[in-house]
């Protein structure tokens, strides 16, 4: 019985692995895809370099080295936008470029990012467009048994380069060999993706001395935002009380305070006035209540992160999935700012998107809490165009997290939030 009992249990890990590892293949494969993405702009700002070099020859090169070194910037800056979102830690970029061509020759940061230019244009984008073709090609053969028939041998053999495909054997062994590009794929895209992010992590991070000082400017700024959003919490939990709570306590002591008078006199009114009163007495209660959980709610406490989020999924008037993996616990205030984010960023959601359907997904990757909240609907969300967003950043910023948001007009709307929640 042992013996049998331990086979579900083996099976069960084994499928749990191969899920994890699919799932960071696909991670890496989008990876790779957004390195792709940069590593095009630095190939563009490789031949702008390599103009400009042989514009200095003759000397008019010299006026385009400043605009030159900013638009590497720039691009770099993008990648370490890209880097922060997807690696364990955040590279806090330089800033601009000094002005004047002696100062900006100067910065150690400029020589890093001229460095950096020609190995992300060449080998990031080779393993970019690697990364690309791997699923295509297991897309390819894997679908050959059903559609080789429709072409013509030569044009089939020609998909294929090195193989003559004149039967259904032939036909079904292209399918297998689909499969092992799956595999191919599930092996070494994660590997295929920290190499095309080392050089970037190793030439984009700042200077340890400067490192340091922008570190203690961000944790400054985040300290203010910390205390702005505990200010702000404040107020709401006052407002809460004072407008709702406070003015129904009013009503019930000046309700019970009629009904004593009217007791002796009038006892039919007096119940009446009672009545009124257990009715307020109740309404204050709820909305008591309502003020507990959004300081903390309780099915935190009580269950866990997924079981909290799906209760907001299925009070959300529009059709919300939740796709939660996330082993153990964090922190208390990591979990409840991020049931907080997505609960604001559902209410956005009903309120203004329109969308027909919204995607709620948490990770819990290495020492940090990774949430996105997508939906379908028209787009144009605007962080500082108080829908609520603006309270989301403060609440993560509070945390020195990230926020980043991709709301473009017609949509689609996809909020992403990474939260530092330790071992």
């Amino acid at each position: 019985m042992p013996a049998l009992n331990s086979k579900p249990a083996v099976a069960e890990v084994a499928r749990s692995r191969v899920v994890a590892r699919a799932r960071q293949a696909l991670d890496a494969l989008e990876h790779l895809v957004g390195g792709l993405g940069t590593s095009i702009l630095a190939l563009v700002m490789l031949f702008w370099l390599a103009l400009t070099a042989v514009s200095c020859l003759v000397g008019v090169g010299l006026l385009l080295v400043p605009s030159a070194l900013r638009a590497v910037r720039i691009v770099a800056d993008r990648e370490r936008g890209r880097l922060s979102r997807w690696g364990p830690q955040e590279i806090i970029g330089p800033g601009p470029v000094p002005s004047g061509l002696r100062a900006a020759l100067a910065d150690p940061a400029v020589w890093r990012e001229l460095r950096w230019v020609p190995v992300h244009a060449t080998m990031g984008f080779f393993l970019g467009l690697l990364g690309m073709a791997l699923p295509l090609y297991a897309v390819r053969d894997g679908t050959f048994p059903l559609w080789w028939r429709l072409v013509p041998p030569d044009v089939a053999s020609a998909q294929l380069g090195w193989w003559t495909v004149e039967d259904w054997p032939g036909a079904l062994a292209v399918g297998l060999w689909g499969m092992a590009w799956i595999v191919v794929t599930l092996l070494v895209a994660p590997g295929m993706a920290r190499l095309q992010a080392w050089p970037g992590r190793r030439l984009l991070a700042p200077d340890p001395g400067a490192d340091l000082a922008l570190r203690v400017a961000h944790l400054t700024a985040t300290r203010a935002a910390a205390l702005d959003a505990h200010a702000a919490e404040l107020r709401r939990i006052e407002r809460s009380l004072h407008d709702g709570t406070q003015n129904r306590l009013v009503a019930v002591t000046v309700l019970l305070g009629a009904a004593r008078r009217a007791l002796a006199r009038d006892p039919a009114a007096a119940d009446a006035a009672l009545e009124r009163a257990q009715g307020a007495a109740e309404q204050a209660l709820a909305e008591l209540r309502g003020v507990v959980r959004s300081i903390l709610p309780p099915v935190l406490d009580d269950r866990s992160l997924p079981d909290a989020l799906a209760a907001l999924a299925a009070d959300c008037p529009v059709p919300c999935h939740i796709d939660a993996d996330v082993p153990g616990r964090c922190a208390a205030s990591v979990e409840a700012t991020a049931y907080f984010v997505v609960a604001e960023a559902l209410t956005n959601i009903a309120r203004h998107s329109h969308a027909s359907r919204a995607t709620v997904t948490v990770r819990r990757e290495d020492e940090r809490l990774c949430l996105s909240v997508a939906d379908d609907g028209r787009g144009g969300a605007d962080a500082e165009g108080g829908s609520g967003l603006g309270g989301i950043r403060r609440r993560i910023d509070a945390h020195d997290g990230t926020f980043v948001i991709s709301s473009p007009p017609g949509g689609p709307t996809v909020l992403t939030v990474s939260l530092p929640c330790g071992s």
